[in-house]
């Protein structure tokens, strides 16, 4: 498999995930950490590991990781992206083993994740599953900003669906750090112009950007995916994301915008 994949992680400040999601990966395979200017310990714990370590201003997501498909010296065929606060279980590394060296006639697998709030999972809010393109054939593949600026979109037709989950520790303990993440998310949300690619983003510029957005936010996670379901980790969860829709609201009318 060694030969097949790269690991790459993209990270800023990630000292608390970063020891988990690195244990997670098979120590055979090759990883590379492309940082965008941490002052945590994260560079000395990658580099504990025996990541490569490459450094870049943070410049969106999409651009991020296609620096890191070309510029960064990868020389195998496939790579796979890991946030760090993401977990592959060993099943998915045996999977991807198996599948690679057949070559099979895809650019992209998409892996579903599976969310956790505070160390429990959530299977209803997050409308599981949600897939991200994550496991992607180097040479073919480019990402794109897509509506929400998060650089989940691949220019390639050929895509087929991993059937195991990584699991993604989004949030646990103080809310603070998640917020401040969230409000860049935000304000990137705020500027982007791409056009949705997936049904719930053309749901979304539908909506628009005023408050009702918001309101349909927590609509979708907790009543009609059945948030309420998961309890109060479900409801924490649909407020969460009303929170950041609004804030997304209101950079936008900041800035000009008009409903």
């Amino acid at each position: 498999m060694t030969s097949f994949v790269t690991a790459v992680i993209l990270t800023l400040n990630e000292a608390d995930d970063l020891p988990a999601c690195l244990a997670a990966i098979p120590k055979a395979l090759p990883v590379l950490v492309l940082d965008s200017g941490s002052t945590d310990e994260t560079l000395d714990i990658a580099r504990a590991a025996g990541a490569t370590v490459r450094d870049r201003r943070w410049t969106g997501f999409a651009d991020q990781r296609n620096f890191a498909l070309r510029s960064c010296g990868v020389e195998t065929p496939w790579v796979l992206f890991v946030d760090a606060d993401e977990r592959y279980p060993p099943s998915f590394f045996d999977w991807m083993a198996k599948i690679l060296p057949q070559d099979p006639p895809v650019d992209v697998f998409e892996v579903p994740s599976r969310l956790f709030l505070d160390g429990g999972a959530l299977w209803f809010a997050p409308g599981y599953p949600v897939l991200h393109p994550r496991l992607v054939r180097r040479a073919a593949v480019s990402f794109t900003p897509n509506h929400a600026g998060h650089g989940e979109t691949v220019a390639s037709a050929r895509t087929a669906r991993s059937p195991i989950a990584y699991d993604h520790y989004f949030q646990a303990g103080d809310l603070y750090p998640w917020l401040q993440k969230h409000l860049r998310l935000a304000e990137a949300d705020a500027r982007a112009h791409a056009a949705p690619t997936s049904r719930r983003g053309r749901l979304a510029a539908q909506l628009g950007r005023g408050p009702m957005r918001a309101l349909a936010r927590f609509v979708y996670h907790y009543v009609l995916r059945g948030g309420f379901l998961d309890g109060g980790p479900g409801l924490r969860y649909a407020l969460m994301y009303t929170w950041y829709e609004l804030t997304a609201h209101l950079i936008w009318r900041s800035r000009g915008g008009r409903r």
